[in-house]
């Protein structure tokens, strides 16, 4: 007994896979009119489990019933039919709100309170000690760039910034499940990383996040789960890797080959693949990727900004350790430029998550002649019309490039 006292604080971490937070069954939720007659079934008999420390997707297009969905978890409406749980209780439990971090759509926040007062208002919601309010609001302003804003009234503050701080707010509790609804509108491509680099680290943490976006790239970044709803129906669930596989494609990336072997290695593939099926390209990075490397770049030149700051790595006391380490080499951009050997967080880690981080051969090799391609693919896509006079001369051109 005694051992499992000491063990209090990291047990967030040791606790099984299957472990469910939040239970949907049957939820149906019918918006009615003045007379009390049916108006708009904006939810439909949907039915959905997240699991504790797992990052959930909640997709669709507007009017689909994501938030509606959102604000049934959160107890703010009842469902018309169905049964919704979080952490075994109803929505409506205290207690149980007491461990949910929201991230509303629209930041809705006291306009003349400035970052810091702002912090301290919904930790004293929370009823936190004073000193625990001051280390964990200079952690979450740090972590969410706005330190030199601290004093500025959020009314001020542009809609990204306003993100920003309501960010903060939602996380100032140290939640055992997040809720976020659109979490990067309004952010430049810095914070729309830092905040997938969060929900990432959350994750690792044990946490459970549910993500609302209408941003697919950043929801195929994070997301373990998805759920896509239309007309208040789920269409499609599951993982990213059953959802977006191609059964009946494969891809063969490697170095630059001699010419010979890469001859040889078209020889064979076109023993049972017709030609014209064969596509040759040069793999390259995302947009946000290069984004990221070249403004790591222009920061170690330009040290002067008047926005947002890149934000530190994710507060301590949400990475359940003691360590506030605020070094230039924690930073998100500045990590980025470095070796890809970064620290692996403090406490255990549920699931395997690789760190992001920036092609930087691949940069630099874009600023050199075409001429130092960084890899050649090989695919055979399902059967799609093709030029095959265009598709030879392609491949002779890729074959007479001099190494």
């Amino acid at each position: 007994m005694n051992a499992a006292r000491k063990t209090e604080p990291v047990i967030i971490d040791v606790k099984p896979q299957s472990e469910i937070v939040v239970a949907v069954r049957g939820l149906t939720k019918i918006f009615k009119d003045f007379w009390g007659r049916p108006k708009a079934k904006a939810v439909d008999n949907v039915d959905f489990e997240v699991r504790r420390g797992e990052v959930f997707g909640l997709l669709g297009p507007n009017g689909s019933g994501k938030s509606t969905t959102v604000k049934m978890l959160l107890g703010l409406l009842y469902p018309t039919k169905g049964h919704i749980e979080v952490f075994g209780h109803s929505p409506r439990h205290v207690a149980t709100k007491s461990r949910i971090g929201y991230l509303p759509e629209e930041s809705y926040l006291y306009r003349y309170l400035d970052s810091e007062e702002t912090l301290d208002f919904f930790g004293n919601l929370f009823a936190l000690p004073a000193q625990e309010r001051k280390q964990r609001t200079e952690q979450l302003l740090d972590m969410v760039g706005l330190t030199q804003a601290r004093r500025r009234q959020v009314g001020e503050f542009s809609k990204g910034m306003q993100r920003r701080i309501g960010l903060a707010q939602a996380l100032i509790n140290d939640p055992s499940l997040v809720i976020l609804d659109e979490p990067t509108s309004g952010l430049d491509p810095i914070g729309c990383r830092e905040v997938k680099d969060l929900i990432l680290a959350l994750a690792r943490r044990g946490k459970t996040v549910i993500l609302s976006s209408h941003l697919l790239a950043d929801v195929e970044d994070v997301c373990d789960r998805v759920v896509i709803y239309y007309g208040g129906k789920v269409q499609a669930m599951g993982t990213l890797k059953e959802l977006l596989a191609t059964p009946d494609a494969i891809r063969i990336t490697t170095p630059i080959l001699p010419r010979e072997t890469l001859q040889k290695v078209l020889e064979t593939i076109r023993r049972d693949v017709v030609e014209d099926k064969i596509r040759i390209d040069t793999p390259t990075q995302n947009l946000e990727s290069y984004f990221l490397g070249v403004v790591a770049k222009a920061k170690q030149s330009e040290a002067e900004t008047s926005g947002a700051l890149s934000g530190s790595r994710v507060a301590a006391y949400l990475r359940g350790d003691a360590e506030g380490s605020q070094s230039p080499a924690n930073r998100i951009l500045e990590r980025l430029t470095l070796p890809a050997a970064a620290a692996s967080p403090s406490t255990p880690a549920m699931v395997a998550r690789p760190e992001p981080a920036v092609d930087h051969r691949k940069l630099e090799e874009l600023t050199q002649p075409n001429e130092a391609a960084a890899a050649l693919t090989v695919a055979t896509p399902p059967p799609e019309p093709a030029d095959l006079e265009k598709a030879n001369e392609k491949l002779s051109a890729l074959l007479g490039k001099p190494k």
